[in-house]
């Protein structure tokens, strides 16, 4: 199986890279439009700024490239946030996959922002998350989010409900880190190497 995980400069790759290589995956590392496309699965994982990352994703020709990928797609933290429309970091214009704008937390009460730590899932909805419950925890880390909707297959709270994780066609994205979310971080990298 060929496993593509985009190249854009962004944050958090490495890691990325070596929770794939602990499932035995040999993922490419690649901004190449032949080698994107030709892959079995691609992964798109971010840490940072939203406009900052489009800028790259567009220096390097990927904002044209991505939409058009056909295989299982699966957007990480702000990976996921850049498959929205918009963001409300600087007024961003974002990649526009599915139809959800990003928003920031506002603090309230202990509820601080950035939103770190351990949250458990809820309504799960997808084989994504095959083999999990709602008392699974995963690893998050963010200032800003995407609400619930229609394309919402997981959810969260800080302190109202967000959105956990997205899908709209083959484009699949979790807000949380997956390669910092130990074995129920490693069950869902390894149930999307399986969709």
């Amino acid at each position: 199986m060929e496993i593509a995980v985009v190249d854009y400069k962004g944050g958090n790759v490495q890691s990325v890279l070596f929770a794939l290589e602990r499932l035995g995956a040999v993922p490419t590392l690649t901004s190449d439009p032949e080698v994107l496309r030709k892959a079995d699965k691609v992964l798109f994982p971010g840490e940072g700024e939203a406009a900052s990352a489009m800028a790259a994703l567009r220096e390097a020709g990927l904002d044209q490239v991505l939409p058009t990928l056909r295989q299982p797609f699966l957007g990480i933290c702000l990976g996921m946030q850049l498959l929205g429309q918009h963001s409300e970091e600087n007024d961003t214009a974002m990649l526009g996959l599915l139809p959800f704008n990003v928003l920031r937390f506002i603090p309230e009460g202990p509820h601080k922002v950035p939103h770190m730590g351990w949250n458990n899932l809820q309504a799960l909805q997808s084989p994504l998350f095959a083999g999990l419950t709602e008392q699974d925890h995963v690893y998050f880390v963010h200032s800003y989010y995407a609400p619930v909707g229609a394309y919402t297959i997981a959810q969260s709270t800080h302190p109202a409900p967000f959105s956990a994780a997205v899908q709209h066609a083959n484009f699949y994205g979790v807000q949380f880190h997956t390669e910092k979310s130990g074995a129920v971080g490693t069950r869902i990298l390894s149930n999307f190497l399986e969709l």
